[in-house]
């Protein structure tokens, strides 16, 4: 099961208490205080994994606590630090906090780490307040209570390049033939309904990622369909391949009415966040095998700002082309980097 949005509740470790001991030896009258500190309390640590592709262990356990620290003892022996709570997250998790909205971090890198929550101080033993007019003193610090948040933890995957068009446009059949990813593919609307992420090789050693986001549909930016649940997902790809159905194109449509889904994306998009418009964009007409050979050289002849190319996830034609298309567009991003 796949999800991307998650609330729990996070506890750092109490800090020990410092120690009231004094020395008490044969032939040592009068030994002093030699009460030992409190040991710090756990930290609560975000850590971000390429292991992880969703949050769903967090549906199972939605409370964290880190270890307090132990108490000091006599004879100056400090208390042991409570154990750290380390939290695996898929990397692309922002940490907001649940209250106030604001966001605390953003781990995009592989082992990228965020301290959400510091552990209590160890409270001090009596050995730090005796004074000359005091060399007894009966008492010690306290350790410092830990902090508690409740957070919402949001994933926005990462890939190369992410799959953009109208349910049935042959995402899902494009990723599942250029990547070992295996979604549902079906002849109806929204067979899709979570992301899917495919690992492309290319060439003997090289790979990149692409992503398939569910169907997107005039007025998704303002609720209709699956809604903005996954345009969220766009935000961090490199790439968009705009998956655009060839039959479109067949009589008695006008050529350029098979543009028409493609404007329609890009106002989504636009309206959900203006920004996306900047990212590179290709083209694909996809399901070039159920049309003939005119009709495809009247798509290759289509006028338009963006690199196009005519698909077949079914026949494999001109799959490798898209490969070559999208990897030379990752390689002059990565350049600019």
């Amino acid at each position: 099961m796949f999800l991307d949005s998650a609330k729990i509740y996070v506890r750092s470790g109490d800090g020990g208490n410092g120690c009231v001991s004094f020395r008490r030896e044969k032939y040592v009258p009068k030994g002093g205080p030699n009460g030992g500190d409190g040991g710090r309390g756990g930290n609560i640590i975000f850590r971000a994994t390429h292991q992880l592709s969703t949050l769903i262990d967090f549906r199972y356990k939605a409370h964290y606590k880190a270890e307090r620290g132990q108490h000091g003892q006599g004879a100056l022996k400090t208390g042991k630090d409570g154990r750290d709570e380390v939290i695996l997250v898929p990397c692309g998790s922002i940490i907001k906090d649940a209250d106030s909205g604001r966001v605390l971090a953003e781990l995009l890198k592989d082992g990228e780490e965020f301290i959400a929550l510091k552990g209590g101080r160890g409270g001090k033993g009596n050995n730090h307040f005796k004074t000359p007019t005091n060399q007894a003193p009966r008492y010690a610090q306290p350790g410092q209570a830990g902090s508690e948040l409740n957070l919402i933890i949001e994933l926005k995957l990462i890939a190369d390049a992410g799959l953009v068009g109208f349910p049935n446009a042959g995402k899902s059949t494009l990723i599942s033939a250029i990547s070992a990813a295996k979604p549902k593919i079906a002849d109806y609307p929204f067979t899709t309904l979570t992301p899917n992420l495919g690992i492309v090789r290319y060439g003997e050693y090289d790979s990149f990622v692409v992503a398939d986001i569910p169907g997107i549909i005039e007025g998704a930016s303002s609720g209709k369909g699956l809604g903005i649940r996954f345009l969220k997902h766009i935000e961090r790809t490199r790439i968009l391949l705009f998956l655009i159905d060839s039959t479109l194109i067949q009589p008695p449509a006008n050529k350029k009415e098979c543009l028409k889904d493609y404007r329609v994306l890009l106002s989504e998009l636009e309206n959900y966040e203006a920004d996306l418009l900047d990212k590179p964009r290709i083209i694909c007409f996809t399901k070039s095998d159920a049309i003939d050979d005119t009709l495809k050289r009247k798509l290759e002849k289509l006028k338009t700002d963006e690199e196009k190319i005519v698909i077949s996830s079914v026949s494999g034609e001109n799959l490798k082309e898209l490969k070559d298309m999208v990897w030379r567009k990752l390689q002059a991003i990565r350049r600019e980097e």
